[in-house]
């Protein structure tokens, strides 16, 4: 999902703010095959033109919000590479149903093409399992309107950082994190879009201290992985240190 593995979410690594941690876990070089990869929307920290080229023979399909299928033709992607969907569309990849789901925020690569294409959240169904992710957004009816047509889901991957109370349109805090989880349906919060760049005024930390607070205080399961540690679905707990705390 929105494989973003360069140096910097700008159009050149130069001109943009850096990753906090100087390796990632796992080089796009010794990643296996890719049966298929999610895109939120186009935004420079979620579709990233480095990661996706390195990306290109090893994955069979990129699933997209409408539009952003653009940005890969361009690229030299295979049309049959691509599909692009609009919100509530349903499609099967194999056994696993993917449906491209609404999202309050906006999107555009450069000065002329602001909302050209569109942004959306995801949901995954498997037999066994159901997973959310919210993309970019902010807060609002949404996320219960899809809880009550897919959930309740495993697993929210939510979106917690990079906020000011004045996005609050297209950013969520990290209160409206949990109440956002609770609303979807999701038995554990994964909060994410906090750990890797500054794009926002807070501290690096303040997204994941304020949102465990707030899911300690609302009895909300949440997971904190730390970077580049695995969640196993069918595990009963997931990893929950506070590994940011000894940095």
């Amino acid at each position: 999902i929105d494989p973003m593995l360069g140096e910097s979410p700008a159009p050149h690594p130069m001109i943009g703010v850096k990753r906090y941690n100087k390796e990632i876990p796992i080089e796009i070089e010794n990643l296996p095959f890719i049966d298929f990869v999610i895109i939120s929307h186009d935004h420079y920290d979620h579709l990233d033109y480095e990661s996706v080229m390195k990306l290109k023979g090893k994955v069979g399909k990129f699933y997209m919000p409408l539009g952003v299928g653009t940005h890969f033709k361009s690229w030299g992607f295979d049309e049959n590479q691509i599909l692009e969907l609009d919100w509530w569309d349903e499609t099967m990849e194999d056994n696993i149903k993917l449906v491209c789901t609404p999202s309050r925020h906006f999107s555009g690569r450069g000065l002329t093409d602001r909302s050209a294409t569109l942004w959306s959240s995801w949901v995954i169904l498997s037999e066994k399992k159901k997973i959310y992710f919210s993309g970019d957004g902010g807060f609002g009816p949404h996320f219960k309107e899809i809880g009550d047509k897919y959930g309740p889901f495993d697993v929210g991957l939510m979106e917690c950082g990079q906020y000011n109370k004045n996005w609050a349109q297209i950013h969520m805090m990290p209160e409206q994190t949990v109440q956002a989880t609770i609303d979807v349906g999701a038995q554990w919060l994964v909060p994410v879009h906090w750990g890797a760049f500054t794009l926002s005024l807070h501290d690096w930390t303040d997204p994941i201290e304020r949102v465990s607070a707030e899911a300690k205080r609302k009895n909300v399961n949440i997971s904190t992985p730390a970077i580049g540690e695995t969640i196993v679905l069918e595990h009963s707990l997931f990893p929950n240190s506070v590994w940011w705390k000894g940095l």
